[in-house]
């Protein structure tokens, strides 16, 4: 199920806000300028799924997103947990990082955790099958699969070169919750 756990930038103990009701998930992140929505995601595919078949599954859903605001670049990462780039992959979301652009993700299967570091807080945002999440340009965040990572994301650019993180070199990420599954 879809969450929001929100704290203070230096306290992962104290939570301002938990949970996981889709209407307050997405209103408090819009106050934050973070795009939250539930779709559909029927399409019957596993982690791990090749990226043809995602996209073949959800044609219509990434020409719909593309479209919306010129989006120029989307790809698929699907990683079941007998990846065997899980832990370097792992790491290197871990770490805090923005982007010069909108990063939007569109989960088909599984789930992982997203952070966002947003105004001297910091939310956490399950995403789950369905779920697609919109950070802004420049927001800081990072993201957590897992030490057994199962999903599907689609991922759309502006950018044509796709994913391209500037790393903030804090370690904020270290003194926060992990997704354990």
């Amino acid at each position: 199920m879809s969450r929001l756990r929100i704290y203070p930038e230096h306290d992962a103990g104290t939570r301002l806000e938990d949970t996981d009701d889709g209407a307050r998930i997405a209103a408090l992140l819009a106050a934050e300028g973070v795009r939250f929505e539930r779709w559909q995601a029927n399409a019957p595919l596993a982690a791990g799924a090749e990226a043809d078949a995602v996209i073949a599954a959800y044609r219509t859903d990434i020409e719909r997103l593309m479209a919306e605001k010129a989006y120029r670049s989307f790809d698929v990462i699907s990683i079941a947990p007998d990846h065997p780039q899980k832990d370097a992959l792992r790491s290197k979301f871990l770490s805090e990082h923005r982007h010069r652009e909108d990063e939007v993700r569109f989960f088909v299967a599984g789930c992982g955790l997203f952070f966002l570091h947003l105004r001297a807080r910091v939310f956490e945002v399950r995403c789950e099958q369905g779920d697609l999440i919109g950070v802004p340009d420049g927001a800081r965040h990072w993201f957590d699969m897992g030490p057994n990572p199962s999903f599907i994301a689609i991922r759309i650019f502006s950018n044509p070169d796709g994913w391209v993180a500037e790393f903030s070199g804090d370690d904020i990420a270290d003194r926060f919750p992990r997704l354990e599954h």
